[in-house]
């Protein structure tokens, strides 16, 4: 089910547009008849660019690493030549490379860590602040996690933390400028196999169990013990990110079942 109209006239930037959770907000946005512009590094984004054109969706596709200002840039303002404004930003990549205890990190792995899950917000908000602001208003939805409590990515957990700080803190600089800024903290979520893994390596058996060890961890967190859809993701971005929601920022908002990290 979905409000057709809901997004009519909206303009949004949806980063890892390319699969997962940002892919389903991506062609739901555009289904409800925003204009997205769909940023991704994998040149996948562009499959998902031709999805919503067959369905009848506006969209645009834009390859850059979201891991540096000017990479976010561009997307900013590629969107901006092609439609005009921003009103809404879906601040979506991040995810967990590796999964261990925090002794087993190297120093490395932990920046990887930190610069993929928290850098690509703090850039995305930085980008499109200006446009928003002179535009009157807008909305910001920072996807963080229940993970930042949880076993084994501790780096990661650090990364959604800063998230969340950057969720709160912005909603309170921006409110007199009409921006919302709302975080959307998902639990465990089923999801088909990731056509690019975050880490390239294929698991060793000691890796494989302090996995299982973030898996039983999740689900036993969770009040209903089990992992959720990316629907159940997708449903409440779109949520935050609507004028349904318009008396909400400053918050994160758990999607976990119960678990509330």
């Amino acid at each position: 089910m979905f409000f057709k109209n809901r997004f009519q006239q909206k303009v949004a930037i949806v980063t890892g547009a390319a699969q997962g959770i940002g892919k389903g907000v991506a062609v739901r946005m555009a289904l409800e008849g925003a204009a997205v512009v769909l940023a991704d590094r994998s040149p996948l984004v562009q499959e998902v660019l031709q999805e919503i054109r067959n369905a009848g969706g506006t969209a645009i596709a834009v390859e850059a690493d979201l891991e540096n200002l000017q990479g976010f840039e561009v997307v900013t303002n590629a969107g901006l030549e092609a439609f005009g404004k921003i009103d809404i930003l879906v601040n979506n990549v991040g995810g967990t490379i590796w999964a261990k205890p925090y002794e087993h990190y190297q120093e490395s792995e932990i920046e990887k860590e930190i610069r993929r899950s928290l850098f690509p917000t703090l850039w995305g908000c930085r980008a499109v602040l200006p446009g928003m602001i002179e535009n009157g208003g807008g909305v910001i939805v920072n996807v963080s996690s229940v993970a930042t409590r949880s076993v084994n990515r501790l780096p990661y957990a650090a990364a959604k933390g800063g998230v969340n700080a950057i969720t709160a803190s912005l909603a309170f600089e921006q409110a007199a400028h009409n921006i919302r800024v709302v975080g959307i903290a998902p639990g465990g979520t089923e999801a088909p196999q990731r056509l690019i893994p975050r880490n390239e390596n294929p698991l060793s058996e000691q890796e494989q169990v302090w996995y299982q060890q973030i898996v039983d961890q999740t689900t036993e967190s969770s009040l209903m013990k089990r992992y959720g859809t990316i629907e159940d993701q997708v449903t409440a971005i779109l949520f935050v990110a609507s004028d349904e929601a318009k008396y909400l920022t400053g918050m994160t908002i758990p999607v976990a079942g119960g678990d509330l990290g």
